[in-house]
């Protein structure tokens, strides 16, 4: 019989496997981001106040978009947690969160707000755009298997399936099985697929070293399509993504400020 601490080990153990080579090339990357002139160089008053709601990968909390936080802030922008503690929960009930979490950035700030998402992350913020396209100025994925969320690694997948089963024995927040094969996943995998509105510019980043999801599904078909050479864990500290996305959230604060669609990057 399963008992509750036999999963638990497992999935700490998958865990650890999955992401100890990445996490370790991210440490090394921090040095040469905060020497780069993408981080050094910028205008303090080029994001005008946009808001920005930073949304956690698979696993993690806000904390692991810290440096991409404040990044957003030095040049004027107004970057907050999703606030979804880590994000191992129902896709449906995180992203009903994180519309609240939209809805109250968008009240504090008077405006759209940009989403950027990495890895599960980026596909709730798509899902997010798509529930409340009227409050979304723009979208940014880094490293975000839209294509097909269960054809990432078949280590974080297990992970996944086995939070499932724990969520079964009773633990709660939680994915589900639902989130697997039943109507969440349904609905959830339509909506993915679905185009985005014509006045929600989206970024999606990918690389081909990403060993965790594949670089064919993160090609939206409905963003602009960015490649960056990084791992999948270390994205957020690659600083090609930062020169990839400064551009184009500076295009998107400005048509935002002045009531205008932005122009194409």
């Amino acid at each position: 019989m399963m008992t509750l601490l036999q999963p638990a080990r497992e999935v700490g153990e998958t865990i650890r496997t999955a992401t100890r080579e990445h996490l370790l090339f991210a440490m090394l990357d921090i040095p040469r981001l905060l020497r780069h002139p993408v981080w050094r160089a910028g205008d303090p008053e080029e994001g005008a106040g946009q808001g920005v709601l930073l949304i956690p990968g698979f696993g993690f909390g806000d904390r692991s978009l810290t440096l991409a936080g404040a990044w957003l802030r030095a040049r004027g922008y107004r970057p907050t947690g999703a606030r979804i503690g880590l994000n191992v929960g129902c896709t449906t009930e995180l992203v009903d969160r994180i519309v609240v979490r939209l809805e109250r950035h968008a009240e504090d700030t008077g405006r759209r707000v940009v989403l950027v998402g990495q890895s599960r992350g980026g596909w709730l913020a798509r899902l997010t755009a798509l529930r409340r396209p009227d409050l979304v100025r723009g979208l940014v994925m880094l490293g975000s298997p839209v294509l097909d969320p269960l054809g990432a690694h078949p280590k974080v997948v297990r992970v996944a399936r086995l939070l499932a089963r724990l969520s079964t024995l009773g633990v709660p927040g939680l994915m589900d099985l639902d989130c697997f094969t039943g109507s969440c996943y349904h609905e959830n995998i339509e909506a993915l697929a679905a185009p985005l509105p014509a006045d929600v510019p989206a970024l999606a980043v990918y690389s081909r070293e990403d060993s965790i999801a594949p670089w064919e599904l993160c090609l939206d078909p409905w963003a602009e399509c960015v490649e960056v050479h990084s791992t999948h864990t270390g994205m957020g500290l690659d600083p090609d993504f930062y020169a990839a996305a400064a551009p184009r959230l500076a295009n998107w604060a400005r048509a935002e400020e002045n009531g205008q669609l932005p122009q194409a990057c």
